[in-house]
């Protein structure tokens, strides 16, 4: 599952206030201009805690807490909760009252897991994409046809109509019907990802 677009949530514990921010990220690189943006945004703050889970890279920080007490359980929450390709950043205003590791630990848990419940969470799922071409003759019944059963990327009209769509299912045998076998499909990308909205 993804995080759609980018969410904010503030808890209160013991008097500090926890803001939790949650993104997709895709990259390192935009991990650390997100980060970035949020120690800006917050420059007064105490802590800027936070984690990043990929395929291929794992980051958690501290940042001035305990060892263990901040981004590990930023981190863990962000795995145990299925989430790909997630980066969430809990800011910290100390209130005045110490929590201890344990204390800090379930905090950072609780902003990381609210911010997860707030979201907007996407599924992906293996598509092929794929490039048709039709005359124009036919291009009104293919039309209709990929518009009600596929995602259509995009459409160019030349001297033939083409269009460039996603599919979950191999939509060939029904093309060939419409077309009565005059336009093949050609077959682009069998293995894209395309993220669809749970």
């Amino acid at each position: 599952m993804f995080v759609k677009g980018e969410i904010s949530c503030q808890l209160t514990i013991e008097k500090s206030v926890f803001i939790a921010y949650l993104k997709r990220i895709d990259t390192v690189q935009e991990y650390n201009v997100f980060l970035n943006a949020i120690r800006k945004k917050h420059y007064d703050a105490n802590h800027h805690c936070s984690a990043l889970l990929l395929k291929d890279a794992k980051r958690s920080s501290d940042d001035g807490e305990p060892a263990g007490s901040a981004g590990l359980p930023i981190l863990s929450t962000l795995e145990k909760s299925g989430l790909e390709n997630a980066g969430c950043v809990v800011v910290r205003y100390f209130g005045g009252i110490k929590l201890g590791i344990g204390g800090l630990i379930r905090a950072y848990s609780q902003a990381t897991a609210k911010a997860i419940e707030s979201a907007d969470l996407q599924t992906a799922e293996q598509v092929g994409e794929y490039l048709l071409k039709v005359p124009y003759d036919l291009s009104g019944k293919i039309d209709r046809f990929l518009r009600a059963n596929t995602q259509i990327h995009d459409i160019t009209y030349d001297l033939e109509v083409t269009y460039r769509f996603f599919v979950k299912d191999d939509p060939t045998k029904k093309i060939t019907e419409i077309t009565k076998g005059i336009a093949p499909i050609f077959i682009k990308n069998t293995e894209v990802m395309k993220d669809v909205i749970k």
